[in-house]
């Protein structure tokens, strides 16, 4: 089995990660006072072992740690815990004339001996190396103090840029899609409402020169559900033009109250049941738009699915408020098909109960679709009255 060329890195836990550099240069600092004074609590010792502890308090209080820290390399000649504190300062507070200040205090401490008595001015080249030495020892923590600080404002820089790119990259998607929902708009515009467009057309040229009653009537309600179907063709369009805009206005949207008028253009046995509740003017008690919306839908794809797959079947709507959950029912059962029914060889493309089902779920609802033990269907979606995508309290 073969590995990754470059395996992903293991990162260690926060915690390990923020205790660690807390208490590791605290431990180095120590184990300097230690190998440096011995272990003999003299004032040496007891020096440099404050000058440590101060750094547990360095990232609170960076320049006052650093001053704590300074008698250590004075009195104890340690160098950790002054040169941990000063690159603190330098990462968190990169004034630079508080940094030169340190630096100068860092390389007095290192450059004069303890006592001071003990200096002799005529040691030229012993002075100069501890000089130099002292000069290194204040420059180096600053300089990589500094350099870490502006390593992590690139890493925060580059960040905000990869998340600049990220949000361009996203509004050219969204301007593509603005456009393609444009050009989809102008196909579903030239194309299928001319063809409804003639459709109402004949309809209206056979309902007024028929003369059997029954063929009149047939072509006013083809007429009336071509024009119908022209208005939801333009919500539809209206939609995709919008892009995301305000829908509301575009046009009327069905409600619980249009589905006598749906099921008497179907063209189907339909038993319709419905309760009054769902059109309470109590606020509580009120369904949404939404909601309504969606129950219609699914009634109506319900109703095309008989009409599809069980033609001359029995179909039972009902509408039911549940008040305990405050939920809405909506239930279409249909028995199984007449045989001696024609079938109508309508096309389908199979994501009519899914969209219905991501309907469902996007209100907080659920959808169960499910063949019965009689050889029909049954369809039932529950929703809440009033669920939080509505915008309703």
């Amino acid at each position: 089995m073969r590995t990754p060329a470059n395996p992903p890195r293991r990162r260690l836990p926060s915690w390990a990660t923020r205790w660690g550099s807390l208490l590791i240069p605290l431990v180095l600092a120590v184990a300097d006072a230690l190998l440096v004074n011995g272990v003999t609590f003299d004032l040496e010792l007891n020096v440099s072992l404050v000058a440590a502890a101060a750094l547990l308090l360095r990232r609170r209080f960076p320049a006052l740690v650093f001053l704590t820290t300074l008698p250590g390399i004075l009195i104890g000649y340690i160098w950790f815990a002054p040169m941990i504190a000063l690159y603190t300062v330098a990462r968190r507070r990169p004034d630079r004339r508080l940094l030169g200040v340190l630096a100068l205090l860092l390389a007095a401490a290192h450059f004069i001996p303890w006592p001071v008595s003990d200096f002799e001015p005529t040691a030229y080249r012993d002075n100069t190396l501890v000089l130099i030495d002292a000069c290194v020892t204040s420059v180096g923590p600053i300089a990589l103090g500094l350099l870490v600080r502006t390593r992590s404002e690139l890493a925060a820089r580059i960040d905000d840029l990869t998340r600049s790119r990220r949000h361009a990259d996203e509004l050219i998607a969204e301007q593509v899609l603005s456009t393609e929902r444009a050009r989809l708009a102008r196909e579903m515009h030239d194309v299928v409402a001319h063809q409804v467009s003639l459709i109402s057309l004949q309809a209206g040229a056979v309902q007024i020169s028929a003369e059997d009653a029954k063929a009149r009537e047939g072509a006013r309600t083809i007429r009336e559900l071509s024009v119908r179907t022209l208005d939801e063709l333009r919500h539809m369009v209206g939609i995709l033009r919008a892009a995301g805009g305000d829908l509301e206005d575009l046009t009327p949207q069905p409600r619980l109250a249009d589905l006598p008028r749906l099921i008497e253009l179907s063209a189907l046995d339909v038993a319709y049941e419905a309760d009054p509740a769902g059109e309470s003017d109590d606020e509580e008690g009120r369904t949404a738009e939404a909601v309504e919306r969606a129950a219609f839908r699914i009634v109506q794809e319900s109703l095309t699915n008989v009409r599809k797959h069980a033609p001359g079947a029995r179909v039972t709507v009902r509408v039911r408020d549940l008040e305990e959950s405050r939920e809405l029912r909506v239930e279409v059962r249909n028995g199984p098909p007449d045989a001696s029914a024609a079938s109508p060889g309508l096309p389908g493309g199979g994501h009519g109960l899914v969209g219905l089902r991501e309907r469902a779920q996007l209100l907080g609802g659920t959808l169960k679709a499910e063949p019965t033990d009689d050889g029909g269907f049954v369809v039932r979606a529950d929703f809440p009255k009033c669920p939080p995508r509505a915008g309703c309290s």
